[in-house]
């Protein structure tokens, strides 16, 4: 984890799910409370609704639409903002992700969430954990109409929220994503260890990942 040059970064973007928040809420979510529910409500076995929804995943992966509760809920017939709310308790905060968010505001820069989650599931999120306050701007990638994996998304972040991405820090858990943003320019990028705290670590390609937040406070 190479220490980061905090003089040359005025802005900080940060994604939600996985980043600032443990992915389990959501991986557990689309995997094992949908899928059960979803078989519950159509009369089918689990494996039968296994075999119906990973091929839909699959399809909309990386597209707007696989972010979008609206579109879920049109598409399986089930209100995906209701059946979130049944495991609500399961969002929680990554360790230490607020000590450095406050770091952060003590030390002047500009910071964004970004994340292509659905306004519906931000809102929800925002309930559970209080994230809000430190923040300059709360931005889902819906209100642009495209994903973080695109660049037409980059392009209007630059112009709704005017910043230099040559003096910018990145920290996502998707590596096409982290791509994307540094094929804009973003110069300074950082995956995520261990998204899932259930799951273990992953594997960050050309990345230097994160591990613990309180890594990135030297120099802030």
């Amino acid at each position: 984890m190479p220490t980061l040059p905090w003089p040359a970064i005025d802005t900080v973007l940060l994604d939600m799910d996985g980043t600032l928040l443990d992915l389990h809420f959501d991986n557990h979510f689309w995997l094992e409370h949908l899928p059960q529910r979803y078989a519950e409500h159509h009369g089918i076995t689990r494996a039968q609704a296994d075999a119906e929804l990973l091929p839909l995943f699959r399809d909309h992966a990386g597209t707007l639409n696989w972010y979008c509760t609206d579109f879920w809920s049109r598409e399986l017939r089930l209100s995906i903002r209701d059946l979130k709310r049944e495991v609500a308790e399961l969002i929680s905060l990554r360790q230490d992700a607020d000590t450095f968010l406050a770091a952060l505001r003590r030390a002047g820069k500009r910071v964004a969430l970004i994340t292509n989650a659905h306004r519906d599931s931000l809102s929800l999120k925002l309930e559970r954990v209080e994230l809000a306050p430190y923040f300059d701007r709360l931005i889902s990638s819906h209100d642009y109409g495209f994903p973080k994996e695109d660049q037409q998304f980059w392009f209007a972040l630059q112009q709704d929220f005017g910043f230099d991405p040559a003096r910018s820090l990145f920290i996502d858990d998707s590596l096409p994503i982290l791509r994307s943003a540094g094929r804009f320019g973003v110069a300074h990028l950082l995956a995520v260890h261990e998204p899932d705290s259930r799951k273990g670590p992953k594997d960050t390609g050309e990345f230097a990942a994160l591990a613990d937040y309180r890594e990135l406070l030297a120099g802030l």
